[in-house]
């Protein structure tokens, strides 16, 4: 218990000693440096990406030998860091929230606005957002898109991971539509294993139905 609380407050005091502002958002940030040795300390403690290991590595492989290259090592901040800037500006009053952790920007698109319940069709008002992601995808392509869909515990396991699939499959459908390289993309389900809200509320529940685009950089 001592171990654990003298860690707490260690990473506490690091990351409020190296909170700087991003140059590009405008808004305050942890560094690198001090992410990267938070991230080692509190291993396992990463938001958004729910895709296996070995399924990146074999799409990123992939995508560095069909040419796409990787992002040198020192620019992959200022690489995310202007994705995230355009993904800000594009989305802002969409209804779509933009969360950086790390080298990793997710895009948490409501239900509410993405989909009508219980179907997998993409609300025709969305396109536009959809639209505005995939030109920033495709400007910044040295990257992995996983597209997770998410649903709340309303029915059974076995039909809310294959709506959350479903859904997946159709933004990445969409994507692929507006020449977003399907290599880029992963299509996983999360079902109801993977709540942001209280599934007890209504409110909740509304916020766990939910598509999440995670964007990965392709570095050697």
């Amino acid at each position: 218990m001592r171990y654990l609380i003298a860690l707490v407050t260690a990473l506490t005091l690091v990351l409020s000693a190296c909170t700087t502002v991003n140059p590009y958002t405008r808004e305050e940030q942890t560094s690198k440096a001090a992410k990267g040795s938070a991230i080692g300390a509190a291993a396992g403690v990463v938001a958004g990406l729910i895709t296996g290991d070995g399924s990146k590595e074999r799409k990123k492989r992939a995508l560095i030998l069909g040419g796409v290259g990787a992002i040198a090592g020192g620019s992959v901040g200022v690489y995310m860091d202007q994705q995230e800037m355009k993904l800000r500006q594009r989305l802002e009053n969409s209804g779509v929230s933009v969360t950086r952790s790390g080298d990793h920007i997710t895009l948490n698109m409501p239900g509410n606005v993405t989909f009508a319940v219980n179907s997998a069709d993409i609300n025709q008002a969305f396109y536009d957002v959809l639209d505005s992601v995939a030109l920033v995808l495709n400007e910044y392509e040295k990257t992995l898109v996983e597209v997770a869909g998410h649903t709340d515990n309303t029915g059974t396991d076995e039909y809310n991971q294959q709506l959350s699939q479903k859904r997946a499959a159709s933004v990445a459908a969409y994507l692929r539509s507006r020449e977003v390289m399907g290599d880029r993309l992963i299509e996983v389900g999360g079902g109801e294993n993977y709540p942001v809200a209280d599934n007890d509320t209504a409110q909740g529940r509304q916020l766990n139905r939910r598509v999440e685009i995670t964007i990965v950089p392709v570095t050697a």
